[in-house]
């Protein structure tokens, strides 16, 4: 009977992730889930309104296409081609625009799933525990569901461990002889972010001293380094030359000429501007001064904050154990040979597996290294974390705790932070496309004020329409917000124009105090705005539902 809990409780925590992407989930994690690929790629397949972030001009390349264009694109294009062979009539709306991708990413989550599986009997774990930890992690039901190139980043960590820890039937190791796939999957990763060689390093050079110990000949581990080697640098080349076609011809269209470009044309254009994202986004991120402009943090914040935020208390016993090892073993760990079981293995101590914990810890370092930290970053550590979390027999006794900590991560994440921005756009989009507007052309200006980006590509509006304006105030002051809403609500040239203002209900009077009339308001719940909270005695009032909600406010011209 325990022996079948787990398997059931993974199969439910599964369905629970893909359901739950379908729903879909409403909260909106930061503005990279939607502008470094759905946005981009709305623009480019579906010919959208969207906003271009400035990592994907041609005047600053510093993020590949090749993975938006994998993932975002290829979900767009189906439901494109969907809508034109009449499939259905309107497969292109908010939902699809958001879900698509999200399914996609839903679909390459469970290569976490496998990977965990075939790695838990090597590092000593067991495959059950190790996957309801895993899928029970609001890490995996919420940031590993969106659209960003951290989970990517996570995925290929993931394989790159698979491949690196082989093993035989027999649960010993194996002789490594996935040099090619190994170097394609480490070309591939540092083009999708950069900072994949952090996370590589640890699985790179355990798979070295394995060739080395497990090969007689020099010319045998010279043919494993070559391999390795030969494939990234092709790797690399694909992706040199379809962001060179794509940014220098901004577009897509780019990347199609190269069917109908001769080799001679496509060595010509490549010759006359390289386009190498990768070094284009260090050289942005090793300048402090841009660093700062996207915030700056302690270099421990990762160490103390984040790691907590994102793992709760696995991320304290894994620091503990660490320490703990460091004493112990500090005279094993500094000499290679005596890290390995016999002559293949890893040393196994009764408080874990070291390797498992310079996997997460090296990485962790070396991104505590730059001064901007974020949550997300640290979520491809997942795997190495629940490896040796689950070959520890202390985990269990905290199980309420991490019960506890993942529910709460769930719903704060996925239905509260920014939880309204979502539904507004889907509300807008209705509202902009209903019946009404169709047949008595009106103008739409959408004024965004105290939120997150809002991503314009799900008003699913055409680029060639000029009936909706959308205008971004981010966090701006009350005078600013006011001269703002006053301009555009003074504006008598154009008789059937509707203005609407989105905003949270913790900021809502600062909008009531610039003389303008609002009218049909709409109150989206919930939303929770961090950089506006509500405050603490107002969510024990009658009006609790205004501060943890977002006000659709649609402005009084008659008045």
């Amino acid at each position: 009977g325990a022996g079948m809990r787990a398997p059931r409780l993974w199969a439910l925590l599964a369905a629970l992730r893909a359901g739950w992407c379908l729903l879909p989930q409403a909260g909106y994690l930061h503005p990279d889930e939607f502008f470094q690929s759905p946005e981009v790629m709305a623009g480019d397949i579906l010919n959208l309104q969207v906003y271009y972030p400035w990592e994907f001009l041609s005047s600053s390349p510093c993020r590949t296409v090749v993975f938006p264009l994998m993932t975002s694109g290829v979900t767009y294009w189906v439901i494109k081609s969907l809508q034109q062979l009449d499939v259905c009539s309107s497969c292109i709306n908010s939902y699809t625009l958001l879900v698509s991708p999200r399914l996609l990413f839903t679909i390459f989550s469970f290569i976490l799933d496998y990977s965990v599986y075939r790695l838990a009997p090597f590092w000593d774990a067991d495959p059950w525990k190790a996957l309801v930890l895993l899928a029970g992690s609001y890490v995996t039901l919420v940031f590993y569901t969106r659209t960003f190139a951290n989970a990517l980043e996570g995925l290929l960590f993931a394989l790159l461990m698979v491949l690196v820890s082989s093993t035989r039937s027999d649960g010993s190791s194996a002789e490594p002889t996935s040099s090619p796939l190994i170097g394609i999957i480490t070309a591939a990763g540092f083009f999708n972010r950069p900072t994949f060689l952090a996370f590589a390093l640890m699985p790179l050079l355990y798979w070295a001293g394995l060739v080395v110990g497990s090969q007689k000949s020099i010319k045998t581990i010279i043919n494993h380094f070559l391999k390795l080697v030969l494939c990234a640098c092709f790797t690399a080349v694909v992706f040199v030359t379809a962001d060179t076609f794509y940014f220098t011809s901004m577009g897509l269209d780019g990347l199609y000429s190269i069917k109908k470009s001769s080799l001679f044309d496509v060595v010509a254009q490549l010759n006359e501007k390289l386009i190498v994202t990768p070094l284009n986004f260090l050289s942005y991120n090793l300048n402090p001064h841009n660093l700062a402009l996207h915030g700056s943090h302690p270099r421990v914040t990762h160490f103390t904050v984040n790691g907590i935020m994102l793992f709760g208390i696995l991320h304290v016993l894994a620091i503990c154990a660490g320490f703990k090892m460091l004493k112990k073993c500090i005279h094993q760990l500094i000499r290679v040979k005596s890290c390995y079981r016999g002559s293949s293995g890893l040393l196994v101590h009764s408080e874990g597996n070291p390797t498992l914990l310079l996997f997460y810890f090296v990485p962790l370092a070396f991104l505590s290294l730059f001064s901007h930290q974020e949550p997300r970053f640290l979520i491809p550590l997942i795997m190495p974390l629940v490896l040796f979390s689950t070959s520890q027999n202390s985990t269990m006794k905290w199980k309420h705790i991490i019960i506890i900590f993942n529910v709460l991560g769930a719903l704060l994440f996925g239905c509260l932070h920014q939880g309204g921005l979502i539904p507004s756009l889907f509300h807008l989009e209705q509202l902009v496309h209903s019946p009404e507007s169709s047949s008595h052309p009106r103008h739409y200006t959408l004024l965004f004020a105290h939120t997150y980006m809002p991503p314009r590509s799900l008003l699913n509006i055409q680029k060639r329409d000029t009936h909706v304006e959308v205008i971004d105030m981010a966090g701006s002051e009350e005078e600013i917000l006011c001269q703002t809403v006053g301009q555009r609500a003074n504006n008598f040239t154009c008789n059937d124009c509707h203005i609407f203002v989105i905003i949270p209900g913790t900021v809502k009077a600062t909008i009531t105090k610039c003389g303008v009339s609002f009218k049909n308001e709409t109150l989206i719940f919930p939303h929770l705005s961090m950089e506006d909270p509500p405050q603490i005695p107002f969510l024990f009032s009658a009006n609790w539902r205004s501060q943890l909600g977002l006000y659709i406010l649609q402005v009084d011209k008659d008045q």
